[in-house]
Formats: structure tokens, sequence, C-alpha cells
């Protein structure tokens, strides 16, 4: 048996016998790094002593002290003891080395136990030991519980290396873990051991380090230094330290050795590190940095790339799928808006990037147009107002200086394209006529889902092919100048009225908002449970049943809904994600919450005709004020916005019926696939690209893959919505202040004040929302709104004044605040808080 292996004798392969933190030790020893020398007692000599414990069961794994007490319990043989002893003879740190530890998703630091400073042979075994025991720690079963590791393969090694005894010592990362930034090392040090910078018990000196330059010095007060005892193990002593703990040239070394370990991995990198009484420089550990979003691969030098994910409200991954269908569509605007056709539509536009699974734009072109900045920072104003702001904060950088300063040909591309789509004669026929603009936009969508059936003799593929790249992207020129013209009307009537509309006013007129579509749908829903509460089955919608379980009378009410709305969805942007008529649960789910609504005040039929009736009335006031001249041009400048702005959901409506269908006709690609045994089930097709789907082959391994990778991503909660390609997030670097009387402060999106109780919601899938409550979220799509029906106000990390969660809370009458920085952080469900729609603030009530 292996039982200790020396770290120069440690392989690549060998991370099952060593060992996260063992085989890194191992494989900066074999590239002559400064590490200093030691050995790991193997997960053999673990196995031997634990191997019949059964430790894997349910039962310990919910309950780590018995699994601890079982592991210190067990005898150790004398052949792994004898071996361990040996290694008594000078002072060591004793520290453990988990199968799953340092992972590049996943870094396990200080889930298990180290030992600092051990000596003598018994106190070594013992240490290793109390290591093995150390994996069933609260804390490290709780860690890998979070990140979907299986307790029953865990195994774990123990290191066994000679202390460092050190003047001074902290760690480094080689990128900038709060700003993202690669290539920038962030020192922390501290006199003593590094067990105090590590443990968080000292305020370290605190260093940052790019191209060799020393670009931030942050003295810490040092009042605390962990020291080496004679006898053994180490103690916590007062200290008086109010100069730097290392000179300039020995920040500018370690930052030098940080490249190194960097630069040997190919990844950014946490490390821990030494320096002696005679002034050597050791490095005690390296792991990757878990926490860093990955960077989009785009052309070289410096880019901006904004997350579109996040800008349709999606936090969550795309599947793998999904994004290849997304590629296409972007090649399909490419050729159609901007008439720059891509040679491989399966390939994307240039500007299309992926990265965590989420969808990147780059920008960089638009930041270095003079129409680019003058037009795009004014679009995301009212769709994503934190973007813009980020935005408009890289015009500065000399990296994204203007290069592009005529006008003349985006406006030429503008114009070739309005006269394609004939946008200005659609316009004028929309605030001539709205009626006759609604049909005509209504028969876009009859005519597209006449195009949507597979015709005989075409291969599914094919035709969800030319679907994606032909019949999809021309809706949205086409149906835009019927919409576009309500929110210019109502800026007409914004500039007209000047002073005389008072804050919130103008978007008061966008309550109780006709013709939108995703109202609509959950107005319907809500007849529909009015309907269902008449029956007596209805209860059991209370006890989350399946559509399979529903009563017949239920059932055949859902199926009226599903039959119209059913290629909707959470997240509906990805067609890898089964569509409601596929699972309907999550539509059984705010059935019940709705039939737990009493009060008719509350209900949101009756919500919405308030705001409908508010909004004339406002309306009325407002031409009233304009004056005897302006004021009939106000009344028709606003009618018109509420008469059109409903359609602006309507290209995103079509476009997802059509990926319903694009869905459809995968899964047929999917079922043939299976039957051939390249892939396991006919849902793995979505763990593929279209161009992975066409050539075959056996899939079953990139599909195993991609799943584990979207099922981690899935546990990711930060996306930065603009990522330069230095790993930057700029947002970050520019920290937000917050309010001075602590309110947490964004857009006003929907007028209005409410004091409630905060529901802070991450997924609407399952969530509950009592009636009344406010609803705190990272962002919306269609698939979110049901939830607004019972919300009293909305909060939302994402989006501006137009973006659709803004939208469908006006129409709904409740007040909303969206674009707040990490809402869902700062506010905890049942808070009662105050949401100021008018004036953009959350205040705890």
């Amino acid at each position: 048996m292996s039982y200790i292996l020396k770290f120069r004798d440690i392989g690549v392969e060998d991370l099952r016998l060593v060992g996260g933190k063992a085989l890194n030790l191992g494989i900066l020893t074999a590239a002559g790094l400064p590490i200093p020398p030691g050995v790991v007692v193997t997960t053999e000599a673990y196995d031997q002593v634990v191997g019949s414990l059964d430790l894997g069961s349910p039962e310990l794994a919910a309950d780590p002290a018995g699994a601890r007490a079982l592991v210190m319990g067990a005898a150790i043989p004398d052949d792994i003891a004898k071996a361990v002893r040996q290694f008594g003879d000078v002072p060591v740190a004793v520290r453990s080395s988990a199968t799953a530890e340092d992972l590049p998703y996943a870094s396990f630091a200080g889930q298990q136990d180290t030992y600092l400073n051990v000596i003598g042979g018994d106190a070594v075994l013992d240490a290793v030991h109390r290591c093995w025991a150390s994996l069933w720690t609260d804390r490290a079963v709780a860690y890998r519980a979070a990140n979907g590791i299986d307790h029953g393969v865990v195994r774990l090694a123990v290191v066994i290396q000679e202390m460092v005894q050190s003047e001074v010592a902290g760690v480094m990362f080689t990128a900038n873990p709060v700003t993202g930034r690669r290539r920038e090392a962030v020192i922390d040090a501290s006199p003593g051991l590094g067990e105090a910078v590590v443990s968080g018990a000292v305020n370290p000196d605190h260093f940052v380090v790019r191209d060799g330059r020393i670009l931030e010095r942050r003295l810490g007060d040092k009042r605390m230094a962990v020291r080496s005892l004679a006898g053994g193990g180490v103690e916590r002593v007062a200290a008086e330290h109010d100069a730097a703990c290392l000179t300039d040239a020995q920040v500018l070394a370690l930052a030098e050795l940080g490249n190194r370990v960097e630069d040997h991995y190919g990844s950014p990198q946490d490390t821990e590190w030494a320096i002696d009484t005679d002034g050597t420089l050791w490095l005690t550990q390296a792991r990757p940095i878990t926490t860093l979003y990955p960077i989009p691969q785009g052309p070289p030098g410096l880019r901006a790339f904004f997350c579109f994910s996040l800008a349709q409200g999606l936090t969550r991954p795309i599947t793998p799928m999904g994004i290849s269908a997304l590629r296409m569509l972007s090649a399909s605007i490419s050729a159609t808006v901007f008439g720059s056709p891509v040679a491989d539509p399966r390939a994307g536009a240039p500007a299309f990037h992926e990265a965590g699974g989420r969808i990147f734009v780059d920008l960089t072109p638009v930041l270095r147009s003079s129409l680019g900045r003058a037009l795009v920072p004014r679009v995301f104003d009212v769709m994503e107002a934190r973007s813009a702001t980020v935005m408009r904060g890289l015009f500065g950088e000399p990296e994204f200086g203007v290069t592009q300063r005529s006008k003349r040909p985006a406006i030429r591309r503008g114009l070739r394209l309005a006269r394609k789509f004939r946008v200005l004669p659609h316009a004028v026929q929309a605030i001539a006529n709205p009626e006759k603009a609604r049909r005509r936009v209504a028969q876009l969508g009859t005519d597209l889902k006449a195009r949507l059936p597979l015709p005989p003799g075409v291969t599914p593929l094919d035709h969800a092919e030319w679907l994606l790249s032909t019949q999809m992207i021309p809706l949205v020129p086409s149906i835009l100048p019927a919409a576009a013209p309500g929110f210019i009307m109502l800026g007409l009537a914004g500039k007209l009225l000047g002073a005389k509309a008072k804050p919130g006013e103008l978007a008061s007129v966008l309550r109780g908002l006709p013709h939108n579509v995703t109202t609509e749908m959950d107005l319907e829903l809500w007849h529909l449970a009015e309907r269902i509460r008449k029956h007596p089955e209805a209860t059991a919608l209370h006890d989350n049943p399946t559509r399979r379980d529903l009563p017949p009378l239920v059932r055949e009410e859902l199926d009226g809904f599903l039959t119209r709305y059913g290629d909707r969805t959470v997240a509906e942007i990805d067609l890898g994600l089964p569509r409601w008529r596929e699972d309907p649960s999550h539509v059984i789910g705010v059935l019940a919450n709705l039939l737990r609504l009493e009060d008719p005040s509350l209900a949101p039929d009756a919500l919405f005709a308030k705001g409908a009736a508010e909004a004339e009335t406002i309306i009325a006031d407002l031409a009233r004020r304009a004056g005897r001249l302006r004021g009939p041009l106000i009344r028709f400048a606003l009618d018109r916005a509420r008469a059109l702005a409903g359609l602006r959901e309507l290209p995103k409506y079509y476009l997802v019926v059509a990926l319903a269908t694009v869905r459809d006709l995968l899964w047929q690609v999917g079922a043939d696939l299976a039957e051939r045994g390249a892939i396991e089930k006919p849902d793995d097709i979505f763990f593929l690209t279209l161009p992975e789907a066409r050539e075959g082959g056996d899939l079953r391994t990139t599909v195993t893959k991609r799943r584990d990778d979207y099922t981690r991503e899935l546990r990711r909660r930060h996306i930065p919505r603009i990522l330069l390609s230095d790993g930057t997030e700029p947002e970050a670097v520019a920290r937000t202040t917050p309010a001075a009387d602590g309110a947490l402060t964004g857009t006003p999106a929907s007028s209005g004040q409410v004091t409630g109780t905060a529901r802070v919601v991450l997924d609407p899938i399952g969530a509950h929302l009592e009636p009344g409550e406010i609803l705190v979220c990272p962002s919306t799509d269609p698939g979110w709104t049901p939830l607004f029906l019972t919300a009293a106000g909305l909060v939302m990390e994402m989006g501006g004044a137009n973006s659709h969660g803004a939208v469908v809370a006006r129409e709904y009458g409740i007040p909303a605040v969206v674009g707040v920085p990490h809402a869902t952080e700062s506010l905890k469900t049942g808070q009662r808080i105050t949401v100021d729609g008018t004036s953009g603030t959350v205040t705890f009530a």
C-alpha cells in the first residue's frame, strides 16, 4: 500500500490518492517553485482506518458529530502508525487534503482541519487522526452538500510539511477577487505565522500590484500575531506593528512569484506564502480562485462585454442547445439589422460570446462610436439603468476612446433597414389608426405560426435551423414600428408638459395598459383561478399535485389555458427548458397562491381596472394643466401611448412561440440520437450544440460533462452585468455608495408607496408569495409575472424604467423600484420594508 508519498513523487494523475492540496504541492515542487519539503499520508491509509464504517450512509451525513466520533474511535493499524510517527523529528504542519478540494469550481478552503508546529511522533499521528475526522465537521458536510458532492465518495489524505517559522506570512491572490481583474496581485500580510491572516484574526497590511507597480498600499493595525511555541503548538500574542511588515522589494517579489504560479497552472490562483527569519520566500499552498467569473473569449485587446442574459431576466445559465440556438439568431440579427451576413450562422455573430453559460455581447464597437455612445446608453436608461451607468463610466477609459466619429455609416444602415421594413409608414399608421396597426402585427403572428409545422420531406433539424436563421428575427423590425410610437408619444408629452408633470405621473399613464400579451396571460390565469374556485375539487391544488393528479374539471380548465399560453415558461428564451404545456407545475403553484387571495379589492383584475381608471384620470388632469392650446395634443399623445405601448411584448412572445416549436423539433432529433445510442435519452439533445447534433457520433461523455457544468453554474449567485476582457467588473470597481439614511436606491419604475413584508425569491418555480407581500428578486421575464398578481410591491436588482418587470408592475399598479444593487442579499424574507416607486428608494420600515 502507498501510505506515504513525498511531494516530488506525486503525479498529476494522483488526485484520488493524495487529495487536492497535496496534488498542488506536488505539482509546484516538480515545477521548481519554493515549496517547503514534505510528504502526504495517502487516502490508502484513510481507507484502512475508516473503510468499514459506512460513512457515506444518509444517517451519518445527517449526523456529522456521530461520524467524527466513529472516525476518532477507529483503531490505526500498526504499519500506518509507524509510517506516520517517523515524521516527528522536526516541527511540521499537518494539513488535510481531501479528494474534493482545491478544485476549479470549489476550493473547500478551511473546511477541514490544519495543525501547526506539531512536534513528536505521537503528536503527528494524533494530528493526522484528527484531520481524518475533520472530513466530517459540520462545515465540511454542509459545504459538500452545497456543491453537490457525494459524501460517500470523498476521501482524505493528510499533508505533513516542514514548518516555516515565518517572520511574516499571508495570502496572495493572483487576480483581484473583488474587481475580477486578472494579473493583478492582491496581497495580505502580517507578522508571524500566516494563520493570523487566513483565520481573519488580524487586520493585515494590504497591497495591490499590477505590471510591476504597487498600485495600493493600505496598512492594517496588526495588533496580534501567531507564533510557534518551543514545545509544539502555537500561541496568539499581542503585537504593535504600525509600520509595513513587507518592503516594496518583498511585495514585488511576491507578485512575481504569483505570476509564476499562475503561468504554471494557466489560471488565477489563491496562494499562501511565508518569509522565514533568513528572508527566504516560501510558497506553502496554491489553489484555483473559484469565485472569478469566466471571461468571454473575444478579439485581442481590452474589450467590454454586456451580459445579455441578465438583461433578459436570467440569472441562471442557458443550456448548451439554448446557447446554440441564440447563436443562430444572432447571425440572423447581423444579417437582418446590420446588413452583415455571417459566414457560418451556427457560429453566431462576431459580437456574440458565451461565458459561464450566459450570453454576452461585445460592447466595444458601441463604446468606440460617437453615435453608439449617444444612443445606446439612452436605450439602457429605460431598459437596464445600472448597465447604462456602468457603460458611461467606461467613456473615459483610453482603451475605449472614440475611433468611429462619423455617424453617416450607421445612419445609412438605419435608413436601409427602415426602408426594407417600411418603418416610417407603419409608425405613421400606428399613430393614425392604432387598431389597424394591431391587426397588422396580429397577422404577422398568424403568418409565423403557419410556417412553424414541419413540411413533408424536410428533416426536423433542417427545419429548426431554417426557422432560427430566417423566420424569427425579421418579425422584430416589423412589429416595433407599431409599439415604439407609443413610447415616442409618451416622451413627446413629457417634453410638452415640462415641469407641469409631477414625478411619476407620466409613468402612471401606463398603468392598466391594454393590448399586452403578457398582462393578458396573467389576467387569464386569474380568471382561471376564479373559475376553479367554484369547483369543490379546487382544494386539491393546495397539495402541490401533478397535472395527472388534478381532478378532471380542474385539469380541463388548466388545459384550456395551456392551449393558448403553454409555449411559455420561466427563462423562456432558453429552448432547453420545458414549456408549461410539458410541465405545468409552476402554473399549478401560481393557481394555488391565487386561490388564497380572499380580499376582492386585491383581485388582480380589480387592481388592473383601477390602474386603468387612474391612468385615464391622470391623462385628463395633465391635459387640463397643459392649457387650451397644448391640452388636446397632450391628450392625443397619451391616448396613443396607451393604445400602442402594450405591443412591446409581442416580438418576444412570437419568438418564444417559435422557440417552442424548435424545441419540439430538436426533441425529435434527440429521440433519434438516443435510439442510435449516441445519447442516453432524448432530452440530452439540449446539452449539445446544433453542429454536434448534426455530426452525431458517441456524445454521451460530452452530455455528462455539460450537465455537470450546467449544474455547477446553477449555483452561481453573482453575474456581472458588464465584464471587461481582463476580468474587471467595472461596477465592482465603482463601488456604489449607499444612501446616507441606509435606504437602498434604484430606478423608480412604478409610482406609489407600499409598506409590507419582503419575500426574497431567487427562482419563481415553486415560489410561494402571500397576498400583500413585496416581491424581491434578481430580475424577471414573463414567466415571473404570475407572481405579480398577489404582490404588493416589487424590488429588482436588474432593470430600468422600461424593463419587463417595470412595465408589468405599472400595469398592475404596484409600486416598484428596479436596478437596486444586491437587493436579494441586503433584504431578507420577513423584513418589513417600504418601497417608494416614485423616488426609487427601499427603506426598512
